[in-house]
């Protein structure tokens, strides 16, 4: 049986988009979720004075991945204020913290190697740590509850709208979608997400003379990412990766301008027009 869960989401300023505070209430665990335009608002909170994992987060355009950094710090708001001179592609940072004050740099190590680890497994954001964390030795015992903590770090995160860790899942029921044409061949999931396009998926090498800009510098990007790479008359899908919308999906598959609404069919032939807009 799957059981619901309670979370407190704490606005200090009474802003919501402002400082947020986010927990659930018989954890230990505390994320703060802070605008980098409201870095200044976060230096009341003597919470944000002790031991931390804390993510940098950087916007997305429509097309490719956000970037996050992964970081651990002994005093979680003194080293936000560093990172706002050092590194300028985030836009909202969230720190991680123990309302009880348990975390040591031990800890936080340890969940910063695992934070860095699972972010990249999911491959939802780029994470942009130039130097991969190292794995500190720690007891079987501790261990086990800093899973437990990351957990809630992974439940936490989410709630406050960045899904740094939750893994594209293919589909459980089957509901495939696909988009032919020319050498193009992919298949796919409409989500709550967006469409993702998955791994081994083909798209036409060449785009149409009459494409728009946006529809070459967005393949452009997963060129640069690595998420195209060509194999033969086409590029090849690496990894599962979600489009904003079925239109953007479309138009990176078939290299030209397309309507993903009527170009995205379900096996039986209708498009995504047919079952999720005329309904």
């Amino acid at each position: 049986m799957i059981y619901g869960t309670s979370i407190q989401i704490f606005l200090p300023d009474g802003n919501p988009r402002s400082l947020k505070i986010a927990e659930i209430t018989n954890r230990t665990i505390q994320a703060f979720l802070i605008p980098r335009a409201k870095l200044e608002a976060a230096e009341s909170r003597p919470e944000l004075r002790q031991c931390s994992v804390y993510f940098l987060i950087g916007a997305a355009d429509e097309d490719g991945r956000p970037l996050m950094y992964v970081g651990e710090a002994e005093d979680a708001l003194a080293r936000l204020k560093q990172q706002n001179k050092a590194k300028d592609f985030w836009v909202v940072a969230i720190a991680v913290v123990s309302k009880t004050q348990h975390l040591t740099k031990t800890h936080i190590k340890y969940l910063e190697w695992l934070c860095h680890a699972d972010a990249q497994t999911a491959a939802r954001y780029v994470v942009d740590n130039a130097n991969v964390p190292s794995k500190p030795y720690i007891s079987e015992p501790m261990e086990a509850d800093l899973h437990d903590n990351f957990e809630t770090i992974k439940l936490l995160v989410s709630t406050l709208g960045h899904p740094l860790f939750d893994k594209i899942a293919k589909p459980q029921r089957k509901r495939l979608v696909f988009c032919t044409g020319k050498d193009a061949s992919a298949k796919g999931e409409y989500t709550e997400d967006g469409l993702i396009v998955f791994s081994g998926s083909r798209c036409n090498l060449r785009e149409v003379r009459s494409a728009k800009p946006y529809v070459r510098n967005a393949r452009q990007r997963l060129k640069d990412e690595g998420i195209l790479e060509p194999k033969g008359n086409v590029y090849e899908f690496t990894s599962d990766h979600i489009f904003a919308s079925p239109s953007r999906a479309a138009a990176t598959v078939l290299a030209r301008e397309a309507n993903g609404w009527f170009e995205w069919k379900y096996e039986d032939g209708k498009t995504l027009d047919e079952v999720h807009r005329h309904t």
